[in-house]
């Protein structure tokens, strides 16, 4: 036991606990899926999300903070405040090499030698609950049970159908796993995610609500990881919204960033060039594409409308002015087409118009409608650029704490952690917790910046590195180098100042050549001493994804045999599909 832990027995043993308790904040953390840095409403979009928005004027709204470009290596240092190779989540399983899986730093799984947050609160002496996606392993020592959590009910998975929980929404594992409380859970036949989750955090809640304990809940939602799907009802409200198309809602975007003060009145921005031409496209796929942003608003709003909710709840039960939220999305906005899973798509889903975002429709935002997600940046998720890395997030209710801040310090996913840490009074452990050696916490606690004692966390020489599937980014101070793979680069090497261009769209590499060395410098150390490993010569995420969903998925279901005559089978009917249109065209 540790020394704060045994403090709090000595506490909770004399009859002081529930006074010191009292004293010290609920803890709520709200993960929203693939969120482009604009799609909320308080920082610039136009998704109707007053919940959430409400929320973000109670504290401080943070304009320049980074995740990584995935989701599970996001939630591995959301978790732990341990960078992602750290921690075992270096790459998401479903896009690493076959090569890489299982080396140190490529686990697909949290590493044993890192503690997760909800431990140390629950060792600290917080209740402790999950609902929603997990994520980052799903081997029974790896389970939130087994991590920290009282309370859990989670998908192990990316993702599944946000109307039928048990339908894959990839063909990446023969059945998508549930855990409660460590065991298989036992679903429902059907339900909405966002409003399930919610059920289910109120439940825990209310289970516990004589205790005087403080409480730690993490709500990850499905929203808005494809399919994109939501209530028809909220997709109706949003019809029209969108017919002027993407390059328009980027730009629209952007100037209501600007109005916010989220970026520069000055920012320029490029078009990205996986971005469609929209007055190329007939009407028909028009109002086919108006449909897939009209269900992506829905979804969004969908969940707001969920926070909401809980939000509701915390207030009629008194706990709501002494709880702490932390919102973010995971990563950006998703910009992938899907067309190697299209084989799949066709046995598992409908695509149709009138189907789209109700039971077994598969909406896809895809790289358009993603560039206007995460307006002004440049890129999407997977990649290094802004718009895969910076994400919306806020902090709100910390009593005392100014609020309708808008901060643009350099802060990171891994100062999460710390933060809850500080915010419940807990001391972070060092290399080592119940006599076992642990990965230290990499980030640094915002709990300053929140009081309004500091305007900058990390300091203006203080390098911070990041690599995913080959495509890297280091920062330091205002300036970030960084490469990508294509499609959305060439794989070199590029400079900026990401505060005066957020967009990314003038390349400091010949007018800065002394700091455009020593960041390579930097992200080399970065790389060694993180264990990164190089990519296999001709790696694509999509190829990857491919390959490893026949071993996972088509060969475990359907055998060698089986798996060529679907091929065969799905591919004709593909090939007769286009056929037809082109006739009918």
């Amino acid at each position: 036991m540790n020394l704060t832990s045994l403090l709090l027995a000595v506490l909770l043993a004399s009859g002081c606990g529930s006074l010191w308790a009292a004293g010290r904040p609920n803890l709520v953390v709200l993960v929203a899926d693939d969120w482009g840095f604009t799609d909320l409403g308080a920082f610039g979009g136009e998704i109707d999300t007053p919940h959430l928005n409400a929320l973000s004027l109670r504290g401080t709204r943070f304009a320049n903070f980074h995740t990584a470009a995935s989701c599970s290596p996001t939630r591995a240092m959301l978790l732990t405040g341990v960078e992602s190779h750290r921690s075992g989540v270096g790459n998401l399983r479903e896009a690493m090499p076959r090569e890489h899986l299982g080396k140190p730093g490529y686990l697909a799984s949290l590493s044993q030698n890192v503690v997760t947050v909800a431990t140390l609160l629950k060792d600290g002496g917080y209740r402790t609950y999950i609902t929603g996606k997990w994520n980052v392993g799903s081997e029974p020592h790896n389970l939130p049970n087994r991590r920290g959590f009282d309370r859990s009910i989670v998908q192990g998975d990316t993702g599944s159908d946000n109307w039928n929980p048990r339908q894959r929404y990839l063909p990446h594992s023969a059945k998508v796993d549930w855990f409660e409380d460590g065991k298989d859970a036992v679903m429902p036949i059907e339900y909405y995610s966002s409003t399930y989750f919610v059920d289910r955090m109120i439940d825990y809640l209310k289970a516990d609500q004589a205790d005087n304990k403080p409480f730690f809940a993490y709500l990850g939602f499905q929203a808005n990881h494809v399919p994109i799907q939501a209530p028809q009802a909220l997709i109706d409200k949003y019809r029209g919204k969108y017919q002027e198309g993407w390059d328009v809602l980027r730009e629209q975007r952007r100037k209501s960033a600007a109005a916010l003060g989220i970026i520069p009145n000055d920012a320029a921005m490029v078009r990205m060039g996986t971005t469609g031409n929209w007055a190329a496209l007939s009407d028909k796929d028009k109002r086919y594409q108006q449909r897939q942003m009209e269900i992506y608003a829905a979804m969004a709003e969908a969940m707001d409308l969920e926070v909401g909710r809980l939000v509701a709840h915390l207030k009629s039960t008194g706990a709501y002015d002494n709880t702490v939220f932390v919102f973010l999305s995971d990563n950006g906005a998703e910009g992938s087409g899907y067309q190697d899973a299209q084989v799949w798509l066709v046995t598992q889903y409908s695509q149709d118009i009138d189907r789209l975002g109700g039971k077994g429709g598969y909406g896809i935002p895809g790289p358009s409608w993603a560039s206007a997600s995460v307006s002004p940046l440049a890129g999407y998720k997977f990649y290094a650029g802004e718009g895969g890395l910076r994400v919306p997030m806020f902090i709100a209710g910390l009593p005392g704490a100014p609020a309708k801040v808008l901060t643009h310090a350099l802060t990171h996913v891994t100062d999460i952690a710390p933060t809850l840490l500080d915010l419940a009074g807990l001391v972070r452990p060092g290399r080592q917790y119940r006599e076992q050696a642990i990965e230290p916490m990499a980030g640094k606690s915002l709990l300053p910046l929140l009081r309004g004692e500091t305007t900058t966390v990390r300091g203006p020489d203080e390098p911070l590195g990041y690599e995913l599937s080959g495509n890297a980014a280091l920062f330091r101070g205002d300036l970030k180098l960084t490469k990508d793979a294509p499609p959305v680069s060439n794989g070199e090497w590029r400079l900026y100042n990401i505060r005066q261009d957020p967009g990314e769209t003038r390349d400091l590499r010949a007018e800065l050549p002394e700091q455009f060395a020593q960041m390579q410098q930097d992200y080399a150390a970065y790389e060694k001493s993180h264990g990164v490993l190089p990519m296999p010569d001709g790696y694509s995420p999509e190829r990857q994804v491919l390959i490893n969903g026949i071993y996972n998925y088509w060969l475990p279901t359907y055998g060698p045999s089986g798996l060529i005559l679907i091929l065969l089978f799905v591919s004709g009917t593909l090939l007769w599909s286009r056929r037809r249109r082109a006739k009918r065209a």
